[in-house]
């Protein structure tokens, strides 16, 4: 019906089954060269993964459908997902703390089922997670995913959000996904990135030591107004040394239902005209 959009070697269209008449959303993945076969092992890779997956704040997958060249050669990859119908965060970032809170807090639980079930989403980052018109979120893109402990061949993540032991090819853990999603809170309320090891070269030549890599400024310093919790748990996140970062991702949504419940009621405090400081 119409192209949704393109990432590396696959297009995602708007289709609708001639016969159900339901809407999809149908990712492309085609090999053009032998280069191009990561590709399609990485789009198996995320039906597997996302077919033992079953929460609403993951995008469902329905089928893979295989396109053979020859007799065991295949050549292109049909992945048909749930539609969602919404707009991603990096195109519209949250306008209130509160509502910060809410979509981070819905992201860490959908990302904490998925450590539940064994599995690592390795890239999170603000166009990953879709916001619809009700406000419910919905973690996108399981391209990079993995399962826990997983030791990657090659450096996979997005510059900007790519945790340390990602660059450095370490066991990829739920601490990874806590630093991604710690770079993307950083971002979201400061229109900055944090410092990275992998910095702005996406390649070997562009990693640095850990020791090497800048400690970002705390949120409050780029913003005033970041509430001093939110600056904390997003500062405990993108810690570079994992065991510094909070234990799971169950504590960092649970922190943010926190910092919530207080935002909340510090402005319904202020509404009725008794406003006092309130904390988490």
């Amino acid at each position: 019906m119409s192209e949704l959009g393109k990432g590396a070697a696959s297009v995602i269209y708007l289709v609708q089954d001639p016969k159900t008449k339901q809407i999809w959303a149908l990712k492309h993945v085609a090999k053009e060269n032998e280069k191009d076969e990561r590709f399609l092992e990485q789009t198996e890779s995320e039906y597997q993964i996302a077919a033992k997956l079953d929460h609403p704040g993951l995008r469902k997958v329905d089928r893979l459908i295989k396109k053979k060249s020859g007799l065991l050669t295949v050549s292109e990859l049909f992945l048909v997902m749930e539609l969602v119908d919404g707009t991603s965060v990096d195109r519209s970032p949250p306008k209130t703390f509160e509502s910060a809170a809410e979509i981070f807090e819905s992201t860490a639980r959908a990302l904490a089922y998925m450590h539940s079930k064994g599995f690592v989403h390795a890239d999170m980052k603000p166009n990953n997670i879709i916001v619809d018109a009700q406000g419910n979120t919905k973690v996108i893109d399981l391209g990079q995913s993995c399962t826990l402990g997983t030791v990657k061949k090659r450096i996979q993540g997005t510059p900007d959000y790519i945790a340390p032991e990602q660059v450095h090819r370490r066991p990829i853990t739920e601490k990874t996904d806590i630093y991604n999603l710690g770079a993307t809170m950083y971002w979201a309320l400061t229109r900055k990135h944090v410092p990275t090891a992998l910095g702005k070269e996406d390649s070997l030549l562009g990693t640095l030591d850990d020791s090497m890599v800048a400690k970002p400024k705390p949120p409050s310093q780029l913003n005033s107004r970041v509430p001093e919790h939110f600056d904390k748990l997003i500062m405990q996140c993108v810690e570079i040394e994992p065991a510094m970062r909070p234990s799971s991702m169950s504590e960092v949504a649970d922190r943010l239902a926190m910092i919530r419940g207080a935002l909340l009621k510090e402005a319904t405090l202020r509404k009725s005209g008794s406003f006092r400081r309130v904390t988490p």
